[in-house]
């Protein structure tokens, strides 16, 4: 395999025309290519005179002398799911919570033939939408199927980002795995790939499908509630059936521990059981929403004529004491209502795979820590997320309208009375706030000092009509579940997995966690 770099391309043409221009570019004649393929697919856009596409191009190439010249590849293959050692489980292993740390887990499993069970106190993917869709357009919240509780976990509600600065070989496992089960092609080499909350689904429906059918069994609607332990192992399971009320006892002496950090009542339990967690910091804050277009234009210029997917920014502020930063920046996307408990608003945003939409949002964020808090609980985290999350709710009306606040009205400290240009995107509905009196102090200050900073970076950042919408506070886990180097926790058996655990930071790391402690796993009961 040979490899062509710094192919530039500054019109729309087709893949096709992109291969010829890289063969003219390097004097190669299309006959001597017997297979081709795009490695990496990039934007460059630092010059706003002149945007264009840059591509790496990797051939097969059968004029060896002809190809002499060029950067010689070998192609390294992903990380293998499927384990070289033969494991023996005394009973069924179990993974709680089907999110992506969770179904990748399972996944691994099935496919190295051990018949697990996932246990998920949602919906399946389908009935989930429709529980989603009833809360955004009449306020009825399902407080076990929602945007955070469901298969697919909060995730397939989201962007579909596969980005992350973990560089780790079963990092093209997961873009692989994703891609065989229905993700466009283009994840295999964008720069920044995003599935799409719209692909998401179908995704999330076919892995569950192929669990299945590898001897997998995946139990929807069924809250894991308790478990017995037995000389420091993990003996066994109480799962309650939501729709019964049933209670049912599974044996296992193997659980993978995949609950998002949502899962409040789970960590009460496991805190109750002595189960060693830690405090961990997270962040807090709102979402922005700008026009999309101004953000395209702020990030591409004027002048390109390129068909350009809707633009993305990152930025991150520094301050004296804290740092503000966005993060799960939507392009072209929606504020979405992520409740999962009665009397709170949570904010979170989604977007499609076409991110077509006319607003562009984003988390902003400010970091806390465990010095915050006082007492030495291990959940203080939870309890502060949760007082933010139930101040919203009043704020916003008791009736699961969120508080929102121009930007000009949060810089200047006063309520808004008024929604300008820019238009909020969250349903079931918003209510004009005050977002000062909703926060934190050093989190409103710092804010305040972030959004100036990063109108310096992005002209229109601070516009007078951008919407505020709060109050964004599942960001990441407060808390960490501690495990060893075997992935176990201080109980024998119990594998603390993905997000929840506080391992992970999107899709991408909780899917590597999810497939790493499975492995784990049948590493730790293989056979001598």
């Amino acid at each position: 395999m040979y490899r062509l770099n710094n192919i530039k391309i500054r019109e729309n043409i087709s893949n096709d025309e992109i291969l010829l221009r890289a063969l003219k570019k390097f004097n190669i004649p299309r006959n001597s290519v017997d297979y081709w393929r795009i490695y990496k697919k990039s934007i460059d856009a630092r010059d706003k005179n002149d945007v264009h596409f840059v591509y790496t191009i990797d051939i097969e190439c059968n004029d060896k002398k002809l190809c002499a010249k060029l950067t010689k590849v070998t192609e390294i293959d992903s990380a293998n799911i499927e384990v070289d050692c033969k494991s023996n489980f005394i009973d069924r292993p179990v993974v709680i919570g089907a999110g992506p740390a969770g179904l990748f887990a399972t996944y691994t499993l099935a496919k190295n033939g051990h018949n697990p069970i996932l246990i998920e106190q949602g919906k399946t993917v389908e009935e989930r939408q429709k529980d989603v869709e009833l809360f955004k357009q009449e306020g009825k919240i399902n407080t076990l199927s929602n945007v955070q509780f469901g298969e697919g976990g909060a995730g397939t509600f989201s962007d579909g980002k596969l980005t992350t600065g973990v560089n780790d070989p079963y990092c093209k496992k997961v873009l692989e795995i994703f891609y065989e089960f229905g993700a466009p092609e283009q994840i295999l080499y964008i720069n920044k790939p995003h599935i799409g909350t719209d692909n998401l689904v179908n995704i999330v429906r076919n892995m569950r499908k192929q669990i299945i059918s590898l001897g997998g069994e995946v139990w929807f609607e069924t809250k894991f509630i308790d478990f017995d332990i037995n000389d420091n192992s993990i003996k066994s399971i109480t799962l309650k059936n939501i729709k019964t009320g049933e209670l049912n006892q599974i044996t296992t002496h193997n659980i993978i521990l995949a609950i998002g950090h949502s899962a409040r009542d789970t960590f009460e339990k496991l805190y109750e059981k002595k189960v060693e967690m830690r405090r961990k910091n997270f962040s807090v804050g709102v979402r922005i929403e700008h026009k999309q277009k101004m953000i395209d234009k702020s990030q591409y210029g004027e002048k390109t004529k390129l068909d350009l997917p809707a633009a993305e920014y990152k930025l991150a502020y520094h301050g004296e004491n804290r740092s503000c930063y966005t993060f799960c920046m939507c392009p072209g996307g929606e504020v979405v209502a992520s409740s999962s408990e009665e009397g709170t608003i949570v904010t979170n945003g989604m977007s499609k795979f076409a991110r077509d939409g006319e607003n562009a949002n984003s988390a902003l964020l400010v970091n806390v820590v465990p010095e915050d808090f006082e007492g030495d609980s291990p959940l203080a985290g939870i309890y502060f997320q949760k007082e933010l999350e139930e101040k919203a709710f009043v704020v916003g009306g008791k009736n699961y309208y969120a508080p929102i606040q121009r930007v000009e009205d949060f810089l200047n400290n006063k309520k808004s009375e008024y929604i300008g240009e820019i238009k909020p995107s969250y349903k079931p509905g918003v209510t004009l706030s005050n977002l000062n009196d909703l926060l934190p102090n050093f989190v409103s200050e710092t804010l305040r000092e972030g959004i100036k900073y990063f109108d310096t970076k992005i002209k229109g950042f601070a516009n007078p009509d951008a919407i505020l919408t709060g109050v964004e506070t599942r960001s990441s886990s407060p808390v960490t579940i501690v495990r060893n180097d075997d992935g176990i926790a201080n109980i024998k058996g119990i594998y603390p997995c993905g997000e929840g655990a506080g391992y992970a930071g999107g899709i991408m790391t909780a899917a590597v966690d999810g497939i790493k402690c499975a492995i784990k796993m049948m590493e730790n009961n293989k056979i001598d």
